[in-house]
């Protein structure tokens, strides 16, 4: 074998590991996250969580991807560690889907159809049709469709080039012999394959390998089944790595898949010394030539064997983990983090848990909102101290999420979630705003108190209608954001026009009291700061209404916010009319009347 065949097979590699990120990135995108969502939603039992890894892991083609999400998902508090372990379980039997699409390499036949679906016919044509769609497809569907064929045909070019590059050594009496002695100490094979798939931190990579060795017949069972153990150990160190400053329950998830397949590969390994060492028949039997097929026979198998075996010992794995890593008594668990950076293998769920803690923070606004009223009108200082954590709570959640959503932007993400990424961010800092402004009316509630200055009545009462117009509209825009209703949307501009008006209002009636000495100075400049930060709150209110309906908008930024206000205060629409109409009486005629 020349250093030329050496250079080839490293080539193919190459183009195998690239091909496989291709596919997979291709299937995550066209899943939308909606694949992986369902594994904090739909694992109520075992057997459903056996299921849906098994089906998500055969579609994005990656176990290590899979134990990845899944510590990231226990160390966010979403999964209990006794789901995960179904997780796992199927994540496993659905990486072997991998070595079963490559025994289709082996396929030997006259038949049309079966010549068509071989891999040296079908990946240059699903690589053709992949570069047509990915690079001339105007739909994002298309595109994703496209670069799955890609990945499929670069996976297999790679794999035929890898199997090229091997054929010197059919004829190689060296390596044949090499085989044998190391076939002899089947340890030394298990800890090499271990190690191997360790490095390359990919199962299918090195089962790949394996099948395409065995293109040489040079094989045999007594080679490839430890070889086959030591790769699902090997494996392993993927979700090991990725549990490294989590939280205990997400090194526990790492360790039950460590144990899952240490436990099966032992009862495996030992079972096969066990025969060779009292049936003949064995003997000879792992002497016989493995080829592509046989091998993911047998991966598959293993798993699903080691599955079946271990299924009725779930919670014995997690109390094994739990004793393995013990909790301490001076070290409390750490918060859940929905924004674990584990969860970024898969865009789509990240967005899914950005979204979830942006809906949190929306809550906390509003919460905020509610309780400066409250303390504006009663000042309570333990009602302040509350007030504080939420705020510290939202500035938290900014500050994170801040950091969180670019880290999406790097990843290879599709122009939609491009989309939802900047609308995000744009949300975050609204959000934000509005819990400053309830601050600064809090502020100005002790600063009230302190002076032991207050509001005549009608000032008050005035300025509960203009408090609750606001109220109103932080709720429309915060259900907006949670249920993307734009019929809710669109209730948010009249409702903020109608609040300047108030604003405008209260204003012109709190200067007339001014002038005519109804009212203290230090209260009249209050009042006035006061209606500033409610009409600030409204304004942001308006913001976050309109980045609503530009994302929702099908030429999604096209839309110029600025034009598109405007056009509404200037004319607008029969349903904004109707909606003004609707709040004027509900507000303007009762601050009027």
């Amino acid at each position: 074998m020349s250093v030329f065949n050496i250079i080839s097979l490293l080539g193919g590699l190459a183009l195998f590991l690239f091909g496989m990120s291709t596919m997979s990135t291709g299937l995550e995108r066209a899943s939308g996250g909606k694949l992986e969502k369902t594994l904090e939603r739909f694992t109520s039992n075992i057997f459903k969580g056996v299921l849906l890894g098994t089906v998500v892991t055969a579609l994005i083609q990656s176990s290590s991807a899979t134990t990845v999400i899944v510590v990231g998902l226990v160390n966010a508090g979403i999964l209990k560690l006794t789901q995960a372990v179904g997780i796992i379980m199927g994540a496993n039997i659905g990486t072997t889907v991998t070595a079963q699409l490559i025994r289709l390499m082996g396929i030997e036949s006259d038949n049309l159809f079966l010549q068509i679906i071989k891999p040296s016919t079908l990946a240059p044509i699903a690589a053709v049709i992949g570069i047509l769609l990915f690079m001339f497809a105007k739909r994002s569907v298309q595109k994703n469709a496209g670069l799955i064929c890609l990945g499929f045909g670069i996976l297999f070019t790679g794999l035929m080039s890898m199997e090229e590059a091997l054929v010197p050594l059919r004829d190689s009496a060296a390596f044949g012999a090499v085989l044998d002695s190391i076939s002899a100490y089947p340890i030394i094979v298990l800890i090499g394959a271990a190690i191997f798939t360790a490095i390359i931190q990919s199962s299918s990579a090195s089962v790949a390998i394996l099948q395409t060795l065995s293109s040489t017949g040079a094989l045999s069972y007594a080679t490839c089944i430890p070889a086959i153990l030591g790769q699902n150990i090997g494996t392993c160190i993927t979700s090991i790595i990725s549990s490294a400053g989590a939280n205990r329950n997400a090194k526990r998830a790492a360790i039950i898949h460590l144990y899952y397949n240490l436990i099966g590969s032992t009862i495996f390994f030992v079972g096969m010394l066990v025969l060779q060492q009292f049936n003949t028949s064995f003997q000879s039997f792992l002497q016989t030539t493995m080829d592509a097929g046989n091998i993911a026979n047998f991966h598959t198998m293993f798993n699903v064997v080691t599955t079946l075996l271990l299924l009725p010992f779930a919670n014995q794995l997690v109390k094994l983990a739990t004793i393995t890593l013990k909790d301490k008594k001076d070290e409390g668990e750490a918060q859940p983090d929905v924004l674990d950076p584990r969860l970024l293998v898969s865009p789509g769920l990240a967005l899914s848990q950005a979204a979830n803690t942006i809906s949190k923070m929306a809550q906390y606004a509003e919460r905020n909102y509610t309780s400066s009223v409250e303390i504006f009108n009663n000042y309570d200082q333990k009602k302040v101290d509350r007030f504080m954590e939420y705020e510290d709570a939202i500035d938290r959640m900014e500050d994170r999420l801040g950091n969180y959503l670019p880290q999406l932007s790097d990843k290879d993400i599709s122009e939609n979630d491009s989309r939802r990424v900047t609308q995000y961010l744009h949300l975050i800092s609204e959000f934000e705003r509005i819990g400053d402004y309830s601050m600064n009316i809090v502020e100005l509630a002790a600063q009230m108190r302190d002076k032991k200055a207050s509001f005549s009545s009608v000032a008050t009462e005035e300025l509960n209608i203009a408090f609750s117009a606001v109220q109103e509209i932080i709720g429309l825009a915060r259900q907006a954001y949670e249920t993307n209703d734009l019929e809710q949307t669109e209730r948010i501009e009249p409702l903020e026009q109608t609040i300047d008006d108030i604003i405008e209002n209260l204003k012109d009636k709190h200067i007339e009291r001014l002038k005519n000495g109804l009212c203290s100075v230090y209260a009249g400049v209050t009042f006035l700061d006061l209606m500033t930060n409610v009409e600030r709150i409204s304004d942001h209110c308006s913001n976050i209404g309109t980045y609503i309906m530009v994302y929702n908008h099908t030429s999604g930024d096209d839309i110029n916010r600025h034009e598109y206000i405007s056009a509404l205060h200037h004319g607008g629409t029969e349903n904004y009319n109707l909606l003004r109409e609707e709040y004027k009486k509900k507000y303007l005629e009762k601050l009027n009347g």
